[in-house]
């Protein structure tokens, strides 16, 4: 149900930095939520916090507790599982997570402490980069579907699409004024929202195989 033209709608943003195509989302565990919901706590043994909920911290000792694996980029920043996702909402979630486990904040613990912040940091800056970029965002959403796409793995576009980037870049090539260069961007700009809501809602009705990319033109 997955598949088909999906690489094709997520790589088709024409000014995407190079070196993105191609490129595996960042790493992700999808792995079962099942299983003890609610640890014991590795520095004093009681019991730790439930694994969905955001206490980070022992409610009895106060000690830091490992990060959640099992736990996807959406639910640690606390987003919809859906390709359109609230960016600012997403940024003061980082920030949120960030005052809470930045290893500065442990210089003066433990070092198991200090160990389970780096690990905490690194799994938000992922979460963060990840869901804040849209094709990094429809990668990562595929692949907790079920669907990957290989590194390296490219699909083919529609020509009289590939025509009109072609034509975007030779305007571009062209533009000698700021208004000229000011019309190619919203040109550009147009057509990454375009794409951006057919990916949406190719995602939202369940497949991107039927996704038809001049819907909207």
């Amino acid at each position: 149900m997955w598949g088909g033209r999906t690489g094709a709608l997520l790589r088709v943003w024409g000014l995407w930095p190079a070196g993105v195509r191609g490129r595996r989302p960042l790493g992700c565990n999808a792995a079962s939520l099942a299983g003890n919901n609610s640890p014991q706590c590795w520095n004093c043994g009681g019991p730790g916090v439930p694994k969905r909920g955001d206490g980070f911290f022992c409610p009895q000792c106060r000690a830091l507790q490992p990060p959640d694996l099992t736990r996807d980029y959406f639910s640690l920043m606390d987003c919809n599982r859906a390709f359109g996702v609230d960016t600012a909402k997403l940024q003061n979630r980082y920030q949120q997570l960030q005052r809470l486990v930045h290893p500065d904040f442990f210089s003066q613990r433990s070092q198991t402490e200090k160990d389970f912040s780096e690990k905490h940091a690194t799994l938000v800056n992922d979460a963060y980069k990840t869901l804040l970029a849209p094709l990094s965002r429809g990668l990562y959403l595929l692949k907790l579907h079920g669907v990957e796409i290989p590194e390296g793995t490219d699909y083919a576009m529609d020509q009289q699409f590939l025509m009109e980037i072609m034509e975007i870049n030779e305007k571009l090539a062209e533009a000698q004024s700021e208004a000229a260069m000011k019309e190619v961007e919203s040109i550009v700009r147009a057509k990454q929202k375009e794409l951006s809501d057919n990916v949406s809602k190719a995602f939202e009705q369940g497949s991107l195989v039927d996704v038809d990319l001049r819907s909207h033109m």
